[in-house]
């Protein structure tokens, strides 16, 4: 529960609204934090985007982008986080796709996620993604990335202020 005060605060602490856009995790990132009292005026909305349909019709992620790179992958994370972002009244989305379990999925191994977070500050869209892999059990493995999620949104939103993140355009 220390963590997840700790998130609160913090969006709190910086006016941030967050948007999120889950797959493997479901919802669960954004039920976790609404689980602390005074939460939600951080919160935005929570979609919850398991289909290519979905990812594209609620995100804009292209389906060249889905077939290409695959749905477990930094490229369809960072299409899902830039439309969460652009799409709600959200100054920070956070995205996740992957591979929560039972079984592998395309040679992907189970616990597998790739992750987004996208900041917009200063009229500037800032992007960071990144892979990584989970144990245990389907549900295990969706409550660890989902407060990794969490964790280091941050990390991330620090390196923003302090000019180190790339900018979208950058990117």
């Amino acid at each position: 529960m220390e963590l997840l005060e700790k998130i609160s605060e913090y969006l709190k602490k910086h006016e941030l609204k967050m948007a999120t856009a889950e797959s493997c995790t479901a919802g669960l990132i954004v039920s976790e934090l609404a689980s602390i009292p005074g939460s939600g005026q951080s919160i935005d909305c929570g979609l919850a985007v398991y289909s290519p349909e979905a990812k594209n019709r609620y995100l804009a992620v292209s389906f060249d982008t889905i077939e290409s790179c695959g749905l477990t992958s930094e490229a369809t994370s960072r299409e899902m986080a830039l439309g969460a972002l652009d799409n709600n009244d959200a100054n920070v989305a956070v995205a996740n796709t992957g591979i929560a379990g039972p079984e592998p999925h395309d040679g992907i191994p189970v616990g597998t996620v790739c992750f987004a977070w996208a900041f917009r500050h200063n009229q500037k869209t800032y992007l960071m993604t990144e892979t990584q892999r989970f144990s245990g059990d389907r549900n295990q493995v969706r409550l660890a990335a989902a407060h990794y999620a969490l964790e280091l949104i941050p990390k991330y939103h620090g390196e923003v202020l302090a000019g180190n993140a790339p900018s979208v355009d950058e990117a």
